[in-house]
């Protein structure tokens, strides 16, 4: 099968998030299960020069977005199997930040624009061409008209899959005709219309012969209005072609046993004297007492509202309180002022128990990850969610919110069996959720077989990108016939 993945960011070239990731593993999956997958992403200024220098220029080309010629030329590297072709044009994308720009609209209609184009252009045929979020969510669209312009797009079908349905790409009606450059029927008949604006995520969701999300629990909470941002009615119309794939994470990457940067690399059978010295080493590294013995509970997001800090902040000192020798906490991210000032007066009033790291590190997060025990992930929202599996992979208990990919991959804790991944809260509330850090202290502190249990089930846990790629694979059959 020819696979033609396209998204706005891909680890390791660029990255803003948790999309990179997957652009950066999924397509390898895919791969290695014996298609040929190229991934296609714009040429921004941010990429590294050292990429650059492994880069092939392939050809140039003029696209057309509404009124316009626009330059494009293609550009290509090789990674881990995967062939990337990378769209250049200095006009939209020699900017350091990837968005939040006025014309971000035009600059991702003309990406998609490229996406079609390319592929006729290079004289390649793909069978599925999957997008990804607002920025590529023009493609199945524009496909619905030019596959039958272009012969290599002929048999093409395409997926979309939403990682976030709060960023939509919505815009006033008059970017229609000028700027992305479609006829007012698409705005009329309903493909691209919401509440009078130009609706992008709409309009792949509506155009697109399979949607996916990621992850099961996920596509059902679309399905009601606290969670989908107004497209609830627009899911359920589309609900027979959704589905929900549980994101994976690169297990090779986040390898205890292996990875550099740590005080010590550990497996299971030494998981103890392991974290132990990472445990030592993150205290030392960011201001905390260093005590063996102290629970140390951890949290590495963007600090934001649907990330549930609310429910942190209201009780921190509740949280700061808990067991019998009370916790330390380590918050590693940035974010709105309100979290960032409430954890930085938490670091005034627990000194040397509390530690703000109001940056963002990702030698930080890794260590973070290695010697902490106790991951706090109380998300109000969570699509899918990769930190809560990293915590996992490192033998750190997440306590989570049961919410999207959350709910999909933390299995509670059952005290009468002795079976579960961590310990999980179903409502949005500050005193449920110190209920439950409250069982993971005493847990700590009062069964260490128990506790080792738990860590037994999350690092033997799989979260690698094979079983997700098959569940993909079986949706292009499908669609494919």
């Amino acid at each position: 099968m020819k696979i033609l993945f396209a998204t706005s960011e891909a680890a390791p070239f660029i990255k803003t998030g948790g999309l990179a990731d997957v652009a950066g593993s999924l397509p390898q999956a895919l791969a290695a299960e014996g298609h040929e997958v190229k991934v296609i992403l714009p040429l921004y200024e941010g990429i590294d020069e050292d990429w650059r220098a492994k880069m092939t220029f392939l050809k140039y080309f003029n696209v057309t977005l509404a009124w316009r010629q626009v330059y494009c030329g293609i550009f290509e590297a090789e990674y881990q199997g995967v062939t990337f072709w990378f769209v250049d044009n200095e006009y939209y994308f020699k900017r350091w930040q990837l968005y939040g720009h006025f014309d971000d609209c035009e600059r991702f209609a003309y990406f998609s624009r490229a996406v079609v184009e390319t592929p006729g252009q290079l004289g390649w045929s793909p069978d599925i061409i999957h997008c990804n979020d607002w920025q590529t969510a023009l493609v199945p669209v524009y496909l619905l008209e030019e596959k039958y312009r272009i012969p290599e797009l002929a048999g093409a079908k395409t997926v979309y899959t939403i990682h976030n349905i709060e960023y939509q790409g919505r815009y006033g009606d008059q970017v229609l005709q000028d700027v992305i450059g479609l006829d007012r029927s698409y705005f009329n008949e309903g493909m691209l219309a919401y509440h009078r604006d130009v609706n992008l995520m709409k309009g792949a969701i509506m155009a697109s012969n399979f949607v996916t999300t990621v992850s099961p629990t996920y596509a059902q909470e679309l399905r009601t209005p606290f969670y989908a941002h107004g497209l609830d009615g627009v899911i359920n119309q589309q609900s027979s072609k959704l589905e929900g794939i549980l994101n994976g994470i690169d297990t090779e990457l986040y390898d205890p046993a292996a990875m550099t940067g740590l005080a010590a690399n550990y497996t299971l059978k030494n998981i103890a004297k392991g974290k132990a010295a990472c445990k030592a080493a993150l205290q030392q590294a960011v201001g905390l007492q260093e005590d063996p013995n102290v629970p140390l509970i951890a949290c590495v997001s963007r600090l934001v509202g649907h990330k549930g800090f609310s429910m942190v902040t209201d009780a921190i000192h509740e949280i700061m309180g808990l067991g019998t020798k009370g916790v330390q906490m380590v918050v590693l991210g940035t974010g709105d002022w309100q979290y960032e000032e409430a954890f930085r007066n938490a670091q005034n009033q627990y000194p040397g128990r509390f530690a703000a790291q109001l940056t963002y590190s990702a030698p930080l997060s890794n260590m973070i990850y290695a010697g902490a025990d106790i991951f706090l992930m109380p998300s109000v929202s969570e699509p899918c969610g990769l930190s809560q599996m990293i915590a996992m992979r490192f033998g750190t208990i997440p306590v989570v919110r049961e919410t999207g990919g959350l709910k999909d991959s933390v299995t509670p804790y059952n005290k009468y069996e002795g079976t579960g991944r961590g310990f999980t809260f179903s409502n949005i509330s500050a005193g449920d959720m110190v209920w439950v850090l409250r069982e993971a202290v005493d847990l700590y502190n009062d069964d260490k077989k128990a506790w080792k249990g738990l860590q037994k089930e999350g690092m033997a846990a799989d979260f690698s990108w094979k079983n997700s790629a098959q569940q993909y694979v079986s949706i292009y059959e499908r669609i494919l016939g």
